[in-house]
């Protein structure tokens, strides 16, 4: 019976943090100006560099940020006191990686925005660093 139990319950965690990634994903492309699945699917044409190193920073830049909401996701679950408290630090991060994201386009000099559509792969590559580097800290700020 204690093995049904872990796999409710795991089951039930499983079921509240692929939903809040998927959120995630869907706030972070509509939080950009541009999409960043259209520009990874269209660097499938191999024929146009550009379009090929925009995919690649496109990639790097919403990858980060999934991987940065996933270390959030992962603490909460360890540290969350049930469901909802899981729900509100994953909202959370979602929000966090948002603001790190405009915080980056704010303190550089030059357009964030503008530079992945471009194809600054090296953008793509720090807003990457800079997503996972934000996750890792909320992350390990969730204790109780």
């Amino acid at each position: 019976m204690e093995q049904m139990s872990s796999l409710l319950n795991f089951l039930l965690y499983l079921g509240v943090t692929v939903p809040l990634v998927g959120i995630g994903i869907l706030f972070f492309n509509l939080t950009t100006p541009y999409n960043e699945f259209r520009l990874i699917r269209d660097g499938a044409d191999t024929s146009d560099p550009s379009k090929a190193a925009a995919a690649k920073a496109a990639a790097s830049d919403l990858g980060g940020k999934i991987i940065g909401q996933v270390l959030v996701l992962a603490s909460a679950v360890y540290h969350s006191l049930g469901l909802l408290d899981l729900v509100i630090w994953g909202l959370i991060g979602v929000a966090f990686q948002i603001i790190v994201f405009y915080l980056f386009e704010l303190l550089t000099p030059f357009k964030v925005v503008a530079e992945i559509p471009k194809g600054n792969v090296s953008v793509g590559n720090f807003s990457f660093c800079l997503s996972i580097a934000s996750g890792l800290l909320l992350a390990s700020l969730i204790s109780y």
